[in-house]
């Protein structure tokens, strides 16, 4: 099973996940979507079995910084081509593993996908 571990080099919780997948043997690849960018259909992919609430990051210093406007009325359409524009918006990391996609780092749902 082909694993990608999408996000930011520098994030904590980019760092402590791929410390768990190290730790545990899971091989994987990294993608740096701040460095390499992130292209509309994985978004839209993820967006459709995650749901596009999960896969924003409105905790974010990004998000936080939009104008009211910019965070209003906000849809799979919008919220996409927020992330599309300034991939920090999206939250970290996201994991694929074969068909599965992961959001965020819980040690709990690693181990009971890769244990």
């Amino acid at each position: 099973m082909a694993t990608t571990i999408y996000g930011i080099k520098n994030c904590d919780t980019m760092k402590k996940a791929r410390t768990w997948l190290d730790s545990h043997d899971v091989a994987y690849d990294f993608h740096d979507y701040k460095a390499s960018g992130i292209d509309k259909a994985h978004l839209a992919r993820w967006s459709k079995a995650v749901g596009w609430e999960v896969l924003l990051n409105r905790a974010g210093t990004t998000f936080r910084k939009l104008d009211d406007a910019a965070k209003e009325g906000l849809t799979e359409a919008k919220a996409i081509a927020l992330m599309l524009e300034q991939p920090s918006m999206i939250k970290r990391p996201v994991l694929e593993a074969g068909s599965k996609i992961l959001v965020g780092f819980k040690p709990e749902i690693y181990a009971k996908e890769f244990g």
